[in-house]
């Protein structure tokens, strides 16, 4: 992979108007980047505009893009807040290398479906705050096309709730083969599946089937629910039949393991 040129904006004004060439790109933490062979124009490294901070008040999280993995992986607040959740869908991402230098950024933007941090950030409170298109709820994010546009942060509202994050891995630090998380924000129960491998998509109880709490029978119906409305397919990582056969096992199990949260 080749770059004419390397620049390191000073506003995000100058990162978006470098960014409208079609033949430019950003770059985060060059993980998934460098792994086809491209030739581009300009490099644009976000890295002097202080997006690689956590900043955590009283109502919200603000996660900017050049946050790393780890950072979010070993924060505090966000391990407290999701219940141990934010650490589990990272932990097994390659290794510590890796998640050393892949940017929130990064996973966001190519809204790849074997991700764990769409997953989990999908099953909570949250929207992408864009530099042109402004703040968007993730799940819109996650349907959108492709665009020009500058992912800024990641604003995650802390809404009373709990949560828990299972994946199927044919060994640790490999992709997932299937990912699910599952949350209870307020009085709403949310599950996300992804690694389908098309992007994650998030089912809300409209039934009410969770509606008197988790029990194995309400877990077990809700995981029916779900086989049938999550479609799947087929990659090298799992056949569609094998998928089809995980994602009730999986709901189930991440639903129960979500009712254990204190």
């Amino acid at each position: 992979m080749t770059f004419q040129k390397y620049v390191r904006p000073q506003s995000l004004e100058e990162a978006w108007e470098l960014n409208q060439k079609k033949r430019n790109r950003v770059v985060g933490g060059m993980m998934w980047l460098k792994m086809g062979t491209h030739s581009f124009g300009t490099a644009i490294d976000l890295c002097d505009l202080g997006l690689d901070a956590i900043e955590e008040t009283e109502g919200e999280f603000r996660i900017g893009a050049m946050v790393t993995l780890r950072q979010m992986e070993k924060h505090p607040g966000l391990d407290v807040y999701s219940c141990g959740a934010v650490k589990a869908a990272l932990r097994d991402i390659v290794g510590v290398q890796f998640r050393n230098g892949a940017t929130l950024g990064g996973s966001l933007w190519r809204r790849m479906g074997f991700s764990d941090v769409v997953a989990i950030f999908l099953a909570m409170d949250s929207s992408v705050e864009l530099f042109k298109g402004g703040v968007v709820p993730l799940e819109e994010f996650v349907r959108m096309p492709y665009d020009n546009d500058i992912l800024v942060r990641l604003i995650v509202k802390k809404r009373p709730g709990a949560f828990a994050y299972q994946a199927v891995r044919k060994q640790r630090t490999d992709l997932s083969t299937l990912n699910c998380a599952a949350a209870k924000v307020g009085e709403e129960y949310r599950v996300v599946v992804g690694s389908r491998p098309a992007r994650a998509v998030l089912l809300r109880d409209e039934r009410g089937i969770l509606a008197g709490g988790i029990t194995e029978e309400s877990a077990a119906t809700f995981a029916e629910y779900a086989a049938g409305a999550v479609p799947v397919s087929g990659n090298m990582w799992g056949s569609a039949e094998y998928r089809r056969a995980l994602v009730p096992v999986l709901v189930r199990r991440t639903l129960l393991a979500l009712g254990e949260v204190r």
